[in-house]
């Protein structure tokens, strides 16, 4: 999406804050009446559920939850993208896995690699380069990249009431975290254009640097190195120890987003969590337990018992994407 395009959506979720419907491209039906009630609840003065502004923490994973994540999740399609513009520098690869499979597009050969191969190309595309260079390489393909379904920028996928949702908690006073099994460095060129959540505000899986000297200028180097994973229990540490607040409100759509939504609602204080069904084969997608992209397994079984709030994306939403 063009910068002003973006503008666009962002100046539009905001604007919808001061019509008399904040969430206008959600149903009236039960998921938006939760998340109304419970953000009266914690910013009414007077009520016993009120928590004051510091501790108005929400947390969102970005893969399924503020954007789509299938056919593939978007840095996966990056990485194959990335071993294609290499490929002519490394002739070996049409005959090694896992870049085989990445140069033919078959997934399930891919697949076939495991988590292994996942990291080879995952290292392979994202090492070798100063944190400057790779932001640079990101920020040139999000903004020429294209979604092989819609045929649109990744994103001008985002989710039109998930947006709204943003600006709305913060416009009430509440501060908003992307916690994601992502690349912290891959989303943070470009969450606050099209999300408005500043790149300090981003938690995700990270690789090594390291500080170097390069031609009498300090910069920061990629390393071959996993440093940390933020999925699944791995999003609790991550919030740990770069927010370092329990939040009170947290969004997913996968199991990878078990134990954050855990975390957050388990407390003594007014909480909430938010599950995003994918249930809009027609507008979007349809999936939950039978997925290799965004499983909504268990996840979806503890929604339950915990009181989590199901968004029935067919039923709940009344647009998916942004309109231009």
């Amino acid at each position: 999406m063009a910068a002003l395009g973006i503008a666009a959506v962002l100046m539009a979720g905001e604007a919808a804050l001061a019509q008399s419907d904040p969430l206008p491209a959600w149903n009236d039906t039960a998921p938006k009446m939760a998340i109304m009630d419970f953000v009266r609840k914690v910013t009414t003065a007077n009520s016993p559920d009120f928590v004051p502004e510091p501790e108005r923490i929400a947390v969102f994973d970005n893969d399924g939850t503020l954007w789509t994540e299938h056919p593939i999740y978007v840095q996966l399609a990056f990485m194959l993208d990335r071993v294609k513009a290499g490929a002519a520098s490394h002739p070996e690869w049409k005959d090694t896995q896992p870049f085989k499979a990445a140069l033919e597009g078959d997934m399930k050969s891919l697949a076939a690699t495991g988590e292994k191969g996942l990291m080879e190309l995952l290292m392979t595309t994202h090492a070798g380069m100063t944190t400057d260079e790779f932001s640079a390489i990101v920020t040139d393909w999000i903004a020429t990249a294209r979604d092989p379904r819609f045929n649109k920028p990744y994103t001008e996928l985002v989710y039109q009431p998930m947006v709204e949702l943003l600006a709305y908690l913060r416009a009430n006073g509440f501060k908003t975290f992307i916690v994601s099994g992502g690349g912290i460095e891959f989303m943070r060129p470009w969450t606050e254009k099209v999300y408005g959540v500043p790149p300090e505000q981003v938690v995700g899986s990270s690789i090594k640097t390291e500080f170097e000297m390069r031609d009498g200028s300090p910069v920061l180097m990629r390393l071959p190195q996993v440093d940390f994973v933020d999925d699944k229990a791995g999003k609790p540490v991550g919030i740990n120890q770069h927010i370092g607040r329990r939040p009170i409100a947290a969004f997913g759509n996968s199991d990878g987003d078990l134990e954050m939504l855990q975390y957050t609602t388990v407390g003594d204080k007014a909480r909430f969590g938010l599950i995003v069904h994918h249930t809009d084969a027609e507008r979007e997608y349809s999936y939950d337990r039978d997925t290799e992209f965004g499983r909504l397994d268990k996840a979806l079984d503890a929604a339950s018992v915990n009181q989590w709030t199901v968004v029935d994306m067919k039923a709940d939403w009344k647009q998916i994407f942004p309109e231009k």
